[in-house]
């Protein structure tokens, strides 16, 4: 199971929301690049960051900072917030991020994203669905939209997506556990690499999403409130089988 160490910017600065308000929110630092660079020296195989600011403008606003991270790691990132065109899908891949993802455009425009995966491949391009109550939420998470998660994630499986990062936004920051049924539900569905996002706050939530054979798992609060130590973490769950062998 690939785990990936979160890191959201807001104003320059790696941050965490509670359910994704903007009004509630903890600073971690003022240097995004040291955090990224800290995750990395434990032993971290891939970083996802988010531009809070990029999703509620609808363009990139964190770019020197993206920049920042990807100079100072050599693992690969992924990135969302904000990406709904194709110039700034070539210019987040050009700061040196390898994946982007994209949540808004594809839940309002999935055929973008037909034409974005034969653009750059189904490695470069993630989709992103956050959901409240298994409904697609839009737009920064203000607005919630008629699809279903289920329908979406089948729809961009049509179109050519490998990746899908779910956001279970009712328990993004909460430190109140991932939804693994629903995970589980998609994963099996539609046989994607399903990456869990929402909830993560100890070592016992990501054994349940490994053994429901989740392929992915993003962690946040709970690594900067030392409730999740990285470093265990991987050695517990990258690099295994799901019956605990090194693959």
């Amino acid at each position: 199971m690939q785990l990936y160490p979160a890191i959201d910017l807001k104003n320059g600065q790696c941050v965490r929301l509670r359910q994704g308000e903007f009004k509630d929110i903890t600073v971690y630092s003022d240097r995004p690049e040291e955090i990224a660079a800290k995750w990395q020296s434990k032993g971290a195989t891939f970083l996802h960051l988010v531009d809070l600011d990029g999703a509620l403008a609808g363009h990139s606003v964190n770019k020197e900072v993206v920049k920042k991270i990807a100079a100072e790691v050599s693992i690969p990132v992924q990135m969302g917030g904000g990406i709904r065109k194709e110039e700034d899908i070539e210019f987040i891949l050009s700061l040196g991020v390898s994946r982007v993802i994209i949540g808004t455009k594809a839940a309002e425009n999935p055929e973008f994203i037909r034409q974005m995966v034969n653009k750059f491949g189904q490695e470069r391009i993630v989709a992103g669905i956050d959901a409240k109550n298994g409904m697609v939420a839009v737009e920064g998470w203000e607005k919630i939209s008629n699809l279903s998660a289920s329908q979406l994630a089948n729809q961009m499986k049509e179109y050519g997506i490998r990746h899908v990062v779910y956001t279970d936004i009712a328990r993004d920051g909460m430190l109140s556990g991932p939804n693994v049924e629903y995970t589980r539900k998609l994963t099996e569905e539609t046989g994607l690499d399903i990456i869990a996002s929402g909830g993560m706050s100890s070592m016992e939530d990501l054994e349940e999403l490994y053994h429901a054979g989740i392929c992915g798992a993003i962690i946040g609060k709970a690594l900067y409130e030392n409730r999740i130590d990285l470093k265990e973490a991987i050695v517990a769950f990258e690099g295994q089988d799901h019956q605990g062998r090194k693959s």
